[in-house]
């Protein structure tokens, strides 16, 4: 199967995650019919290019989860190629005789690898990011002479003597003398601690994935509608449009009538023509 699922160029999250997830955001959504049919072609089967489609058509979802455990120091890129191996596994076990969509099957899986990736790296998250932070990160305990923090006077000396900047030395001081946080609670600590604890943040089940994804590319589909929409019209319908319902400060029909030296109610009417004209762009 994993050769089957073979990518193109872009479907590579870690060299270029932008091209990446515009790209995964083009490939169409399936309708139910297409993904119970592709899922009954593999399920009975076995028809690897029927789970390439699938696998495609699902990975804005996994880009969307990803991004909801972006808090914790890892790369994107990193946690979405995660999330694909999730939905890939999710793939492979799909039933379309449940009658469950596979994104509802998928979430799961998706964020089972996720969390594990997590998991792995949590106490091993880079500390020095920047060059600056890592010649810091090396040197800064020696160069402390107690284990207090370091006076203003101090972490000057020391900024003057490693080459580097006084607010970089304040920021891996302070990173330094933190600890890290446990994944999960400890046995000792209830639900009810105000311990902060990552797995109880990792992710909202306050929507679902497909909905959300729905919601999204409908807003943006009617927001760059409705500017095309506007684009259409002539320029002085879209100025009136603009001056009467975009501006924060909007004007009255009598103010644009003295500005182009016609009635009120020619106003009114162009008004009225430019948001019918809208309407009929809108609906097409």
């Amino acid at each position: 199967m994993t050769k089957a699922l073979q990518t193109m160029e872009w479907m590579t999250p870690g060299s270029n995650l932008n091209a990446y997830i515009q790209g995964a955001a083009a490939i169409p959504i399936l309708s139910v019919d297409e993904e119970k049919s592709l899922g009954e072609s593999l399920f009975y089967n076995e028809d690897l290019d029927a789970a390439r489609k699938l696998v495609l058509a699902h990975l804005r979802f996994v880009v969307h989860i990803a991004r909801s455990y972006n808090g914790y120091g890892l790369p994107l890129g990193d946690l979405i190629q995660e999330g694909n191996v999730g939905l890939m596994k999710a793939v492979r076990r799909f039933n379309p005789e449940k009658g469950v969509r596979l994104v509802s099957f998928a979430v799961h899986w998706i964020k089972a690898e996720i969390h594990e990736f997590i998991l792995k790296n949590w106490r091993i998250v880079k500390v020095a990011t920047t060059k600056a932070q890592r010649k810091l990160f090396f040197n800064l305990r020696s160069a402390k002479k107690e284990l207090e923090w370091l006076s203003q006077d101090e972490a000057k000396a020391i900024a003057n003597d490693l080459d580097v900047e006084l607010k970089d030395v304040m920021e891996m001081e302070m990173r330094l003398s933190s600890t890290d946080t446990a994944f999960d609670l400890s046995q000792d600590e209830d639900e009810d601690s105000s311990t902060y604890s990552p797995s109880v943040y990792l992710a909202s089940n306050e929507i679902d994935p497909a909905e959300f994804v729905e919601s999204h590319d409908s807003e943006t589909d009617n927001n760059l509608r409705l500017k095309n929409a506007i684009k259409s019209l002539d320029e002085r319908s879209q100025v009136i449009l603009q001056r009467r319902w975009l501006d924060d400060k909007k004007q009255t029909l009598h103010e644009l009538a003295d500005e182009y030296g016609v009635s009120a109610e020619r106003i009114r009417q162009l008004e009225k023509n430019a948001m019918l004209a809208l309407k009929r762009q809108m609906q097409q």
